[in-house]
């Protein structure tokens, strides 16, 4: 049985190379209850979740990674997050029949790929590239080329209960040209089945058989959202009281519904006068210490 929700690292002996392997169950199943994506929809957001998962555990960070695609096709947006805490979230929007079989590129059409690091301490950084491949793995590998960063490629697969990766990375300075090339094509005769299908010890024994790798521990993947009814109504406090009274009175009650679980909030009229009152008197000169 392969590993489940788990990323696992592993260090080829002797060289500068290094890699990531993970495995989505529960947690992409989770993503996949939220909303009912068509196949051709699952796939492509499967392998944003496995390669931001995989990104996650080489970037030192303390906050989010936040891997969007936009596009102007029939498969408008991909957003996949994963956290420092090793949680994962995602979703995608598309607005006609997303072509199964397809390349991104025709499926997305001209479009951006976007990694965001959302640090809790400062500003974001962000990186921006056309979007260019075939899949979500050559458009990272051209988003690393671009933007100069260490050389890093990257292998994924999904389907409807499970996603899955690999990853390589040579470490500047310390690998030789020769065995970049070596490993990376090595890892280049993975097949989808075996990503998804195989425990991590045997898969690398499979493509690296000759090589020196060690198999560090599994560290666990679950599925997060993080909305909140706080977060929702520190929301609808921005939109303000005019504007959420007015929804109120008009339609009985507000609901915002949160895109990534599905989940749903609703605030009737006492909710939302209670909401503000409460603002009210949080800024009331009076009630300052």
């Amino acid at each position: 049985m392969a590993d489940t929700d788990s990323i696992r690292r592993f260090l080829f002996e002797d060289t500068g190379i290094r890699g990531n392997l993970v495995h989505l169950d529960a947690s992409w199943r989770a993503v996949l209850d939220a909303h009912p994506y068509p196949k051709a929809v699952r796939i492509h957001l499967g392998q944003s979740l496995a390669a931001v998962t995989l990104l996650s555990a080489i970037v030192k960070f303390e906050g989010s990674l936040i891997l969007q695609v936009q596009g102007e096709g029939p498969l408008r947006t991909l957003v996949a997050q994963a956290t420092s805490a090793r949680t994962i979230r995602g979703v995608a929007r598309w607005e006609e029949e997303v072509p199964y079989g397809a390349p991104l590129s025709a499926c997305c059409g001209a479009g951006r790929l976007v990694l965001t690091i959302e640090r809790g301490d400062g500003a974001p950084y962000q990186g921006v590239v056309p979007l260019v491949g075939d899949d979500i793995a050559q458009a990272l590998g051209r988003y690393f080329e671009a933007s100069e960063q260490i050389p890093t490629r990257l292998w994924l697969a999904a389907d409807g209960s499970r996603a899955a990766g690999l990853l390589l990375q040579r470490l500047p300075s310390d690998a030789d040209s020769d065995d970049w090339g070596r490993v990376s094509l090595l890892a280049a005769t993975v097949k989808p089945a075996e990503l998804l299908e195989l425990p991590a010890a045997e898969l690398l024994h499979r493509l690296f058989n000759e090589e020196s790798v060690r198999l560090f521990d599994s560290e666990p993947i679950a599925f997060r959202c993080g909305c909140s009814r706080t977060r929702i109504e520190d929301m609808l406090r921005i939109m303000g009281e005019t504007e959420v009274q007015s929804i109120v009175t008009e339609q009985g009650e507000l609901q915002v519904t949160c895109e990534f679980c599905n989940r749903t909030y609703r605030l009737d009229a006492v909710d939302a006068g209670q909401l503000f009152a409460a603002s009210t008197r949080h800024a009331s000169p009076t009630l300052r210490q």
